[in-house]
């Protein structure tokens, strides 16, 4: 498991381990049943608080991406297919809502973006 952190970063150190072991997740990087470290060898290799490192394992675990098992450790939870898709749908719509505000800043009409989105489907499929 890889985690950068960046104090340049506008979100919380959390909030940072929460979205890189998310994303290594969903991607498949990290697999059902593999082992996390646990939150004191994290938070020891991070160089950061122990409860910083709690707070990120409580949010993925409420999302049940991961498990923890008493006296075992914590590992990649078996996937959800539902959850899953809910997840990769809702980063689909933020970065279509972030190309839209591209879109709008830089002038561009609603019939010139549905053209080069359309262009975009078109190249794909060839």
């Amino acid at each position: 498991m890889k985690i950068l952190l960046s104090n340049a970063s506008p979100h919380p150190i959390y909030d940072q381990i929460l979205r890189q072991v998310r994303a290594q997740i969903l991607s498949g990087d990290l697999t059902e049943g593999e082992a996390l470290p646990s939150i004191r060898k994290l938070a020891q290799t991070l160089q950061i608080s122990v409860i910083t490192t709690k707070r990120a394992y409580d949010e993925l675990e409420r999302e049940g991406l991961i498990d923890t098992v008493g006296g075992k450790g914590t590992f990649v939870a078996s996937p959800n297919a539902e959850f899953l898709r809910e997840k990769r749908v809702r980063d689909v719509e933020e970065k279509l809502a972030g190309a839209l505000d591209a879109a709008r800043a830089s002038g561009i009409g609603t019939e010139e973006l549905q053209r080069m989105f359309t262009l975009l489907l078109e190249q794909d499929h060839d």
